[in-house]
């Protein structure tokens, strides 16, 4: 699988004007010609998504040194819980060495600040937006109570921002709602195009909020809003694991990270401290993310509206998703980072938008290095899992030990993505600076606690398509058939149901469920691949497959949701309610 990248001549800021190749080329040719989305998408390359071009020089790889997030500091830990404050901030700083990158931060840098956190005792963050815009934060991967989840209408306005009554006024001028689906509408439409029973669910409100309306102008009267700081509370009730911190407001998720709004969050437990893992500075956490920038330096991204207060959404070539031509590691260009002759865990987060990667360790002399899995998502598989290539896409996580010792000193490991092709097929380098001692290990057993469900189990299956469709008169990306709809209920479960989950995907769909972590039971039929192994909460579908994974809706009840991370297909309607009741 190749990617594809638009052409270069385009104008200084640097998107092109050429209709690329491509999934975001076939969209073009569905709006042009009135192709069904699967003639359209058979006639191109099987990668989602469009490149945009920087319009300054880019650096040498393997130059910039890694960056390691700070970890931030708790402003109080008494009473069996940790504070945390956050100010969402704008910031200038350097990205490519030379030139200054204005940002939208979590507390001045990117990425945001690291938090440490142990399994089971609570922390609080309190957030405190000093943007322009409204946000919301998510963590992903966290077992969270609802009302501290990151629900994209449950908006933290800044100073200034006008009340929840006029202050996001719909786009193209227009009040436009489907609050008169239930869940039943989504039920019908997906029995019409499957054939499965999708389930019921009650259609009815939980609780009530102040109300809110989107930028596509959907009104949610169970909206809860806050002005200037909203604080977050985090159980932490679940596995130890890498889970990350990001915006999730309604329709303007994909700019809001691309802009800077990611950070990592660590979960650890005793068992896992007592592995003998590699820690300290051995463990190092990885965010790759890839970017484009302008001419004066900033970060360039097709938006309709740059102001990101009230159109939502991206020009059309590249409705299927946005690429960058820089892979940035922690916020640095192509890094690289000194090492021992020594194991280390690497935590690897994707946090771009809709790049995939497929990551390959390859020394001086063209030898692949083992990328020993131990982790998922949801944190350490039973046993590790070992890999020359590791697929990794939009919000997956994996937790990886690399063993150095046998790379003679002087020499270098590269990462490489082999879906990438020219600039972006470097992610980042290691230097072995040192032949040292190590006393890690790596356990044949590395966890006993993941979940045994059976398919027998289920209560139900269910089945949602993720294809391409119109919403509201455009381009939008569809489950079951429809756009989201804060207003909807789209589907309910009962707390502590286990549930199989079928979906079917047109292009590559990284699927994300809040709330709960599943297995993946098969592919399109067959067997999982090797690296779905473990507890996850995003799964990878590619093109034209199907897959089957099973869960239970344990924890919390309350409205949470179900969505593509790819970012831009998010904010074009590619989310459903979930109702845990």
């Amino acid at each position: 699988m190749s990617e594809y990248d638009a052409d270069r001549s385009g104008p200084a800021h640097g998107l092109a004007r050429r209709q690329v190749l491509g999934i975001g080329g076939a969209l073009g040719m569905m709006a042009a010609t009135g192709l069904s989305a699967s003639a359209a998408l058979s006639r191109r390359p099987s990668v989602t998504g469009a490149e945009l071009r920087s319009a300054v020089p880019l650096p040498p790889a393997f130059r910039v040194p890694l960056p390691l997030p700070s970890v931030l500091a708790p402003v109080s830990t008494s009473g069996g819980v940790d504070r945390y404050d956050i100010t969402q901030r704008e910031a200038t700083l350097e990205i490519l060495p030379g030139l200054r990158t204005p940002l939208w931060t979590y507390g001045g840098t990117f990425p945001g600040p690291t938090i440490e956190s142990r399994r089971g005792r609570p922390i609080t963050v309190t957030h405190r937006n000093d943007l322009p815009v409204p946000t919301v934060v998510h963590l992903h991967g966290g077992r969270t109570p609802a009302a501290s989840d990151g629900y994209p209408t449950d908006l933290v306005l800044p100073a200034g921002w006008p009340d929840h009554t006029h202050g996001m006024p719909p786009a193209h001028g227009t009040h436009t709602t489907h609050a008169t689906h239930t869940d039943h509408g989504m039920e019908r439409d997906m029995r019409h195009g499957m054939g499965r029973d999708m389930g019921h669910g009650t259609g009815h409100d939980i609780g009530q909020g102040t109300g809110s309306v989107t930028g596509h102008g959907m009104h949610d009267p169970r909206a809860v809003l806050t002005r200037l700081t909203r604080d977050y509370t985090f159980p932490l009730d679940q596995r130890p694991a890498l889970l990350w911190y990001h915006d999730h407001r309604m329709d303007f998720t994909a700019p809001a990270i691309w802009r800077g709004l990611a950070g990592l969050q660590i979960v650890r437990d005793d068992a896992e401290d007592s592995l003998g893992l590699p820690a300290g500075r051995r463990e190092l956490p990885l965010m790759i993310a890839d970017r484009a920038f302008a001419a004066d330096g900033s970060l360039a991204y097709p938006a309709l509206d740059p102001t990101l207060r009230e159109r939502p959404g991206v020009r059309e070539p590249y409705l299927a998703g946005v690429l960058g031509d820089v892979i940035l590691v922690n916020g640095a260009p192509w890094p690289v980072h000194e090492v021992d002759a020594a194991r280390y865990r690497l935590r690897i987060l994707n946090a771009s938008n809709a790049r995939h990667y497929e990551l390959e360790a390859v020394d001086d002399d063209g030898r692949r290095l083992d990328l020993v899995q131990i982790g998922a998502d949801q944190g350490l598989l039973a046993a590790p899992v070992t890999h020359r290539l590791l697929p990794i896409a939009p919000a997956e996580r994996y937790d990886v030990i690399i063993d150095f010792s046998g790379v003679p000193v002087g020499s270098r490991v590269r990462i490489v993505n082999r879906l990438g092709s020219g600039r972006t097929r470097d992610v980042m380098a290691f230097r072995i600076a040192r032949k040292a001692t190590d006393d890690s290990r790596v356990p044949r057993t590395l966890s006993d606690d993941l979940p045994s469900w059976r398919r027998s189990d289920a209560a139900r299956v269910r089945e949602f398509s993720f294809r391409a469709g119109r919403m509201h008169g455009d381009h939008g990306w569809l489950i079951g058939g429809l756009p989201f709809d804060p207003a909807r209920s789209d589907v309910t479960v009962r707390l502590g149901d286990v549930e199989v989950w079928r979906l079917v995907a047109d292009v590559h769909h990284p699927v994300h469920l809040h709330l709960v972590g599943f297995r993946v039971l098969s592919r399109s039929g067959r067997r999982p691949l090797p690296h779905d192994a473990g507890l996850k909460d995003t799964i990878s579908l590619r093109p034209g497959e199907s897959a089957e994974i099973i869960t239970r809706f344990d924890g919390y009840r309350g409205r949470y949701l179900f969505h593509c991370h790819n970012a831009e297909h998010e904010d074009m309607g590619m989310m459903a309610n979930l109702e845990v009741v």
